[in-house]
């Protein structure tokens, strides 16, 4: 079947803007890749929105995001990272532009720190009904197990990266936890035979994205991750992972109020 056989909602994608701030990691800086970029490379989809996610290379600048944000319109959502000094007033106003999220990059950095995790995922959950995103290895998850298992609502990028944890993984999407097929080229397992335990494990819980434009991933996305998806899952649960999901997940639609 054909990309435009199914709805997208893109669960992760950066734009790289470099009219607004960028901060490098690690002396890494992104090539640009803007919002007629992103556009123009989806445009043999049938897109019906996606989660701009803030990269280690953004840090806590809100001005690119929310500028993507109106640009894309409603249907697109944002993925933010943000101090944990951020007044109420300063998330509701991120709320109102289309934020749905705070990441956690313990990958990369250039979030906040994790000591702040609880109490974050907590606090915009009740004030907003945001929930947390974690750029995390696998391996790290042991250690967070309570803590994630508890939280009200936690994603964790590109399927935990590695095969090292995948059992906890496969453990908090049994408990609610959402993840991201997302990224096939950044991890060091078979994709397709995890795309199906962790479907089988909760059909509600798998999110697609692009990760587009894939920065600093050995192999950036191409559209037969998205073929695999399909050919993994079968018809109903493509369009779930690929769509129904993330929708439900990110409640898109009232960005650039």
């Amino acid at each position: 079947m054909a990309s435009r056989d199914f709805k997208l909602f893109d669960a992760h994608l950066h734009i790289i803007d470099n009219r607004f701030p960028l901060v490098p990691n690690n002396g890494y800086l992104p090539e640009p890749f803007t919002c007629d970029d992103y556009l123009g490379r989806m445009k043999r989809y049938a897109l019906a929105g996606g989660a701009v996610v803030s990269g280690s290379f953004q840090a806590f600048d809100q001005t690119y995001l929310v500028h993507a944000l109106r640009q894309l319109g409603p249907a697109f959502v944002g993925v933010t990272q943000v101090p944990a000094t951020a007044s109420d007033a300063e998330l509701l106003e991120l709320d109102r532009a289309g934020v749905r999220a705070v990441r956690f990059n313990l990958k990369r950095g250039g979030s906040e720190e994790i000591g702040h995790l609880d109490a974050m995922a907590r606090r915009v959950h009740e004030l907003a009904g945001w929930h947390v995103e974690l750029y995390a290895d696998s391996r790290e998850l042991p250690a967070l197990f309570a803590t994630l298992a508890a939280l009200p609502a936690v994603s964790i990028d590109h399927l935990g990266l590695t095969g090292d944890g995948f059992g906890t993984l496969l453990a908090l999407v049994e408990r609610g936890v959402h993840v991201k097929a997302t990224g096939f080229g950044r991890v060091d397992f078979d994709v397709r035979t995890a795309l199906q335990a962790l479907y089988a494990a909760n059909p509600e819980a798998l999110m697609f994205g692009t990760d587009l434009p894939s920065t600093r991933a050995p192999r950036p996305y191409r559209d037969d991750d998205f073929a695999l998806v399909v050919g993994a899952l079968g018809e109903e649960g493509a369009r779930r992972v690929l769509c129904e999901n993330a929708v439900r997940f990110y409640r898109p639609g009232k960005g650039g109020e």
